[in-house]
Formats: structure tokens, C-alpha cells, sequence
């Protein structure tokens, strides 16, 4: 098989254009059965395999500096630079990261899961290359729907004023459902690529530089006449205005076509764009025909998840609020809202990868008198945690935040870990946070905070599976829920937590160990009730799935120190640190935050 004699990007410089086409026809098939077997993000890849060949064929890895934005496209990558014999251990535990990971590779400069951030990226190494004198050229592949967050246009304004030599790939792969740089297309494709007037605007320009001008209107007759041959040769175009040069568009699934663009892009001073076209899913028909779901992790949204929990009820109190509006950051599958855009297609409001902007809009819309909720993974609200704080809470607005993904999601590593968002909103003046336990308890909350709260609230909930309760089994309002009557120890688990806690109270009930267990619902603020009702107890343990340091449990003893300084509290919860990726109840384990766990502090601490 060709694929497994490429060791090295130098292996693909000899081979011909039939083998080219044979080795991208092998590759897709592997992308497909390591996705099919180990979940992942397939569709970007299977765009991104041509782009990927031409840019090894063209630069010198790792001495030149390849930056993927939003790293999951970079499977591709991940084969040819001497992983592919470790590529069935993908996103599984102790194997391949989803994500470049600079302790798998010196091809992969960043561990960049986080859209929007490469040309910043970019900037700083090419700055760095110039200070030192460094040869190595920085190329920066960026996607048309990170082209929508608001840090790539600040590092491609930087760029542009800087003049650094950097070749940035715009990977253009035509994101249907948010909006992104194709809404400029109008204007890029204006732009003439053909070399011939790209020579004969150079050799103007030369001409130029070299008309008798003398003394201080030297530099600025040449700049001024350059300005005016390109006024008169192209239109004004985004790009060109900030300084960067655009070239394109090319179609990305052809070698050569895109080769020869890079090579003519390195002929260029400062930095260029080249824009290549490509098609989400090429080559995989289920792919091709619904990019959508092959978009993010092939696990999709799972039957009985708190995610469907959410969805149904937001469909449900939007039947009876005409004021409910919801917004996404280019994530409306994932996190539950196509259903909701379906029902109600102009009260749902996609934004693109821009999640501070998503907030302040949130901000402007309650106070316009709407009920924005904010559906988004945890790890990406912690983006835009100065205007959650100053442009929302600082201004008493109402907008609900939906946070997915909290706590320990698994196989997305670090960068995907919601472990921030308890630590970070339990410090939001006027925030109040909820915690479901169960999917009933996601859909109550959701009627709660509507219904209860006038000033800024989150419900923060797991990817792993929500267990199903009666509603005899579900709290209601501001206050939390009492499982289980006990004398000894009152244990307090947060969210999915709860259920860790009421199983080692029973471990320790077969030792003689009497346990209260409380379903705390809220985590910000605190229950006065069940307070008053864990300081009866010698000791308390809390358990969370965010970090332990300054969370709920910290709150919890905090509190406790106050109101029963004689009774003794432990925090349980996840280890400040970037941690890898992993089944989410092995890692848990890991740090203590399973049953056994909890019972064994229990007995220690006795």
C-alpha cells in the first residue's frame, strides 16, 4: 500500500500525479474506518486530504511551521509525518489525540482545538523568526468558518501591518449553516489570480519604484502610483485592503493546482492568502450528502442525553414564550438546536465561531426585551467570560447560558474538558447556576431559570449519558433535593455527580457508615436548607466534576466555616491541570471521583 511507505512528508515529493490520486484515495479509506471505529470529526478531513499532500510537497516540516486552526482537520496531517502505524489508536485512551499535540510531534507547533486563533498564532512565531534572524517560513491553515471569529480578523489586520512573510491557507469548505468568509466571496472572486497579470502588475510597480521622483516625495509618489496600478488592475477586496495579498481561488482537491499556488506564494513579500475551494466529505457518499452530521464528532447527538433533554424542552417552553429566542456559535447540531430552528427558523440565531459577540448580542437582546438562551460547550463560554460578567451581569440581563460538554467530556482531550465554567460563573455577580442530575431535572431547570430568574443563569450538563427518573424523583425551583437520610456523613454531589454519591453511600451503609445525600441542583447560590441540614453532620463531602479548587465544594466549606466551624468539610473534584483524553468514568476514577473513591475519603477522613 503506498500510504505505509510514506514515513516522512520528503516520501511524497517523488510520487507522480497517478499516484497521488491513488495515495488520497487510500487515505480517505483509512480516515473513514479509524472514525467509523473510534468517533472523531471525518468530514473536514476528507476535504482537507489534496490540501494536506500539496502543503508537505511544498513546505519542510517541521523546519517550516504548518499551524492548523481548529486542529481537528489535521488527520490527514497526523499520517503523514510518521504516525500512521499508531493511527487505530485515535482519541482512545493513551493513544493518538484527536488534535495536533506537540508531545506527539514535532510537526504540530500547537495544540489548537479552539477556532479563530492561528493567525495570532502565526504573527507571533513569524515575529519571532524575523527577531532572530530564522529562516523558516510560518504557514497557517484557517478555515472559511473560523474566518468568523473575531480573533482571526485581529491577527490578520496584525499581519497585514506587520508585513511578515507568512502563507496563510484559507480552506474554504462552504459551512452552510453559519456564516462565514463565503459571504465575501463576491468580492474575492474578483480578484484576478492569473499569473500573467499578477507579472505584469510587478513589473508596473517596478517601473514604478523607478521614475525620477527626488527627495520627500519619493516614497510617497511610489506608494501612491503602486496604490493606483492596483486600484486600476483589481477591485478592492478585503483582503488586499489590510495588506495582505489574495490569490485564489484554486481547487483544492488538485495537487498541482494547489502546489503551484503555494509555490507562487512564497515568491511574495509580506504575507498572502491562498484561498482553495474544497468539499466537506470528499470521497465518503454519507459524508458528501449530509456534511452537517459528519461536521463534529461522528457520535452525534444520543438518544436520552441531557442534550436531547435540553432540545425537547426548549422546543417545548418556546411553544409558550414568544420572547424565547436561541442563539449558537456555529454549533447548532451539536449542541441541540436544529430541532429548535426548525420549529421556529427566526428566533434561532447562528452567529459563527464568535462567542463573545454571542453574549453581548445575548445582553443587547434581553434588554430589547427578548429571552436569549446561549447554547454552547463549556469550554467555549469560557471564551467570552468578560462579557458574560461585565456586558450580562454587570447589566442584570436575563440571558439563560446552555452549557454542554461540562465537566470531563473523554476522547477531545484538554482543550474539550468544561472545567473552567463552575470555577469561572460561581464568581459572576448575580449568577445563579444549575446542576441536573437526570434528564427531568435538565428540563425542570430549564422552566426554573425562565420562569424564576430575572438576572443572569447557566445550566451546565455532561456528554455522558443522563439516567431517566420518575418525577417524584425531581426537585423544583431555587432550592436543592434530599435523597437520602443519614447521620454520620452528609455527602453533596453535584450534577451528574449525584450519582457517584448515593452509590457510596451505599458501600458505606454496608460497613455501618449512615450517610445523608443531597442533590444540591443549585451550585451558585448556595441552598440555605441544605446547609443548615449538612452542618448537623460531623463531616461533608462534596463532589463535583470541575475543578475542586474554588468551585462548589469550595463555596460549600466556605460557607459551612462560617455558619458550623466545628464540622469538617472535603472537597472532591477534578485536579487543576490540562488533562488528556480518556473515557470519562476511567479518568474520573483516576482522580478519586467514583464511588470507591468518595467512600474511601469517607473512611479517612472519619
Amino acid at each position: 500500500m503506498r500510504l505505509d511507505s510514506i514515513r516522512t512528508p520528503a516520501d511524497l515529493r517523488d510520487l507522480g500525479p497517478a499516484e497521488l490520486r491513488a495515495l488520497s484515495a487510500e487515505i480517505r479509506s483509512r480516515l473513514v474506518e479509524a472514525v467509523d471505529r473510534s468517533g472523531g470529526h471525518l468530514g473536514s478531513n476528507l476535504g482537507a486530504v489534496e490540501l494536506t499532500i500539496a502543503l508537505h510537497r511544498t513546505f519542510d516540516s517541521p523546519n517550516d511551521i504548518i499551524l492548523w486552526d481548529t486542529g481537528h482537520q489535521a488527520y490527514v496531517h497526523k499520517m503523514l509525518t510518521g504516525r500512521l502505524a499508531d493511527f487505530d489508536t485515535l482519541r482512545q485512551p493513551g493513544g493518538l489525540s484527536g488534535y495536533p499535540s506537540r508531545a506527539e510531534s514535532d510537526h504540530d507547533w500547537i495544540e489548537n482545538s479552539h477556532a479563530s486563533t492561528v493567525l495570532s498564532y502565526a504573527h507571533g512565531l513569524a515575529t519571532a523568526q524575523a527577531a532572530t534572524g530564522g529562516g523558516r517560513r510560518v504557514v497557517a491553515v484557517i478555515g472559511d468558518g473560523a474566518m468568523t471569529g473575531g480573533m482571526a480578523f485581529e491577527g490578520l489586520n496584525n499581519l497585514g501591518h506587520s508585513g511578515l512573510g507568512v502563507t496563510i491557507v484559507l480552506n474554504d469548505n462552504g459551512r452552510s449553516y453559519a456564516p462565514t468568509v463565503g459571504r465575501l466571496s463576491e468580492s474575492l472572486i474578483r480578484i484576478r489570480s492569473n499569473p500573467t497579470y499578477m507579472r505584469r502588475q510587478r513589473r508596473l510597480e517596478e517601473l514604478a519604484e523607478h521614475l525620477p521622483w527626488v527627495g520627500e516625495l519619493v516614497e510617497r509618489g511610489i506608494n501612491a502610483t503602486k496604490a493606483a496600478i492596483r486600484e486600476m488592475l483589481e477591485p478592492t477586496a478585503f483582503f488586499e485592503t489590510l495588506g495582505v495579498h489574495y490569490l485564489g481561488p484554486f481547487d483544492g482537491h488538485e495537487v498541482a493546482e494547489v502546489e503551484e499556488a503555494l509555490e507562487n506564494a512564497k515568491a511574495f513579500e509580506g504575507p498572502v492568502v491562498v484561498h482553495v475551494l474544497t468539499q466537506k466529505g470528499r470521497g465518503y457518499e454519507p459524508a458528501e450528502r449530509d456534511p452537517i452530521k459528519h461536521m463534529h464528532d461522528t457520535s452525534g447527538i444520543k438518544p436520552g442525553s441531557y442534550t436531547e433533554a435540553f432540545t425537547e424542552a426548549l422546543v417545548k417552553a418556546a411553544e409558550s414564550r414568544p420572547e424565547l429566542v436561541a442563539i449558537t456559535a456555529a454549533m447548532p447540531d451539536s449542541t441541540g438546536l436544529l430541532p429548535f430552528r426548525e420549529r421556529f427558523p427566526d428566533r434561532c440565531f447562528d452567529v459563527g465561531i464568535a462567542e463573545q459577540h454571542a453574549v453581548t448580542s445575548a445582553a443587547g437582546m434581553a434588554m430589547g426585551g427578548l429571552r436569549p438562551v446561549f447554547a454552547v460547550y463549556s469550554t467555549f463560554l469560557t471564551r467570552a467570560i468578560d462579557q458574560v460578567n461585565l456586558d450580562v451581569a454587570l447589566h442584570g440581563q436575563p440571558v439563560l447560558f446552555c452549557l454542554d460538554r461540562a465537566g470531563i467530556t473523554g476522547d477531545d482531550g484538554p482543550s474539550h474538558h468544561g472545567l473552567l465554567d463552575l470555577v469561572l460563573l460561581s464568581k459572576v455577580p448575580g449568577m445563579t447556576v444549575f446542576a441536573p442530575s437526570s434528564y427531568q431535572e435538565l428540563q425542570q431547570m430549564l422552566e426554573d431559570a425562565l420562569e424564576l430568574c430575572d438576572g443572569p443563569a447557566a445550566i451546565r450538563w455532561p456528554k455522558t449519558a443522563a439516567p431517566h427518573v420518575g418525577w417524584d424523583e425531581v426537585g423544583c425551583g431555587l432550592s436543592g433535593r434530599k435523597v437520602r437520610e443519614g447521620t454520620d456523613v452528609c455527602l453533596l454531589g453535584a450534577g451528574k455527580m449525584l450519582a457517584v454519591a448515593s452509590s457510596a453511600a451505599s458501600l458505606l451503609a454496608a460497613e455501618g457508615v449512615s450517610a445523608t445525600v443531597w442533590d444540591p441542583r443549585l451550585v451558585r447560590p448556595l441552598d440555605p436548607a441544605l446547609l443548615e441540614d449538612a452542618a448537623r453532620h460531623p463531616l461533608v463531602v462534596t463532589v463535583e466534576d470541575g475543578f475542586a479548587e474554588g468551585g462548589f465544594g469550595t463555596a460549600v466549606r466556605t460557607a459551612l466555616a462560617e455558619s458550623s466551624p466545628d464540622t469538617r468539610v472535603e472537597v472532591l473534584g477534578v485536579p487543576v491541570g490540562h488533562h488528556t483524553h480518556g473515557r470519562p468514568d476511567d479518568l474520573l476514577a483516576s482522580f478519586g471521583l467514583d464511588a470507591e473513591g468518595v467512600a474511601e475519603r469517607v473512611r479517612g477522613s472519619r
